[in-house]
């Protein structure tokens, strides 16, 4: 009788364990493990456009210097990447100035412009609160990039 106890209070523990991590607020069983798989799932996701995003910046740092630029949604923001297989004076500058234009404040920035050009920044939405998304981050960074390219090619 203990035995089948200590094993229900185990599986209840556990229960509650993976309630923590997937965030689920679930109260039975079976709603626990759907959001779980749920959960899972949208891990799965990650990985794929991670795994996706990595193949393409290797492909494109093989056969040609196009940019690559993911953006994506945080819970107050975006984590925007770009990476370019070469040194580009000045393009700091033009995304920082599209980022500007969008209203979209920088909390926080890496950046390497030594062999290539990297940046990683989380960035916000201003006071004002205009609707922002991803889609329009990365083509704001997209025509930066490409204004820069024009007007280093002038030079």
């Amino acid at each position: 009788m203990v035995s089948r106890e200590n094993k229900r209070a185990a599986l209840h523990e556990k229960l509650q364990l993976l309630r923590s991590i997937t965030n689920s607020h679930a109260l039975n069983k079976s709603s626990i493990i759907v959001d779980a798989t749920r959960y899972i799932e949208e891990l799965k996701q990650k990985v794929e456009r991670l795994n996706q995003d990595l193949e393409a910046a290797q492909t494109s740092s093989q056969q040609n210097p196009l940019p690559v630029v993911t953006v994506e949604t945080l819970d107050k923001g975006f984590l925007i990447k770009v990476f370019i297989d070469r040194s580009c004076p000045g393009l700091l500058v033009s995304i920082l100035e599209s980022f500007e234009e969008l209203g979209l404040n920088v909390r926080e920035a890496r950046v390497s412009c030594t062999d290539s050009f990297r940046l990683q920044a989380v960035g916000g939405e201003n006071e004002e609160g205009e609707c922002i998304d991803a889609q329009m981050v990365k083509q704001a960074v997209l025509q930066a990039i490409n204004n820069w390219s024009e007007s280093y090619e002038e030079e």
